[in-house]
């Protein structure tokens, strides 16, 4: 009996320390999914909190930016309204600097080939520009100048063999031409006819036909002449 107790008592000790390690097992697998838990619910629990950081910062952000921007647009609005402020205030003071200027008796220079160009006829036709300009520019009336070229040209109805021909627009002596001087083009005629008016009358005090006419010409009656051709023109 003693034999049979002892081995029941050894097959019983076997079981109870099986018994403990299936539940010692059992428990440690209880614990590692309890911590796999906790640490899986802490990592939501940080991810969540994160992204709900991150979305923060997202609407600051945004929130930052679109003040940001307001901002820009009003600064833009600002400096273009500026901009056009000064730009009418610009426009309006080249608008009155675009006013022309008066450059002969109350006419502008515009006005005053106009009319020389109502008395220009034949070839001299379309040279108001040239005999207004260059004349100012030389100190000698053009209408005066004008006149003498109609008188001595006779353009007003059929130009001269001497201004067709030679160029030569004043019945300047020279050689070239006979005993009258030839220019090269009509505008050089033109401007070597003002140059001669301005050179050696004008420069001497003599501003008139009246004046001019004892130097000029033979004829007495050659200022009578250009003083008309003056009326008509300025009647345009």
């Amino acid at each position: 009996m003693k034999a049979k107790d002892s081995w029941l008592e050894w097959a019983t000790i076997a079981i109870v320390m099986i018994l403990d390690i299936y539940l010692l097992n059992s428990f440690i697998k209880v614990n590692k999914y309890e911590s796999k838990k906790d640490n899986g619910s802490t990592a939501n629990y940080m991810e969540v909190e994160t992204k709900e950081d991150n979305n923060s910062e997202i609407v600051n952000n945004g929130n930052e930016e679109n003040s940001e921007s307001k901002e820009n647009q009003d600064i833009v609005s600002t400096t273009i309204e500026n901009l056009q402020e000064n730009l009418i205030i610009e426009t309006d003071e080249n608008i009155e600097n675009l006013v022309e200027p008066v450059v002969y008796e109350g006419k502008t220079l515009n006005e005053l080939v106009e009319m020389l160009e109502k008395s220009l006829k034949s070839i001299l036709s379309g040279k108001g520009y040239l005999i207004a300009t260059y004349s100012l520019e030389k100190g000698v009336d053009p209408v005066m100048a004008t006149a003498i070229m109609l008188h001595e040209t006779g353009c007003t109805w059929n130009c001269s063999y001497l201004s067709t021909t030679c160029n030569n627009v004043g019945g300047q002596k020279g050689s070239g031409c006979g005993s009258y001087r030839y220019f090269n083009s009509l505008d050089e005629g033109i401007m070597g006819f003002i140059d001669n008016l301005s050179i050696n009358y004008i420069s001497y005090g003599l501003t008139t036909p009246d004046l001019i006419n004892p130097k000029y010409a033979e004829d007495p009656n050659w200022s009578a002449k250009v003083n008309k051709y003056i009326t008509n023109i300025k009647a345009q």
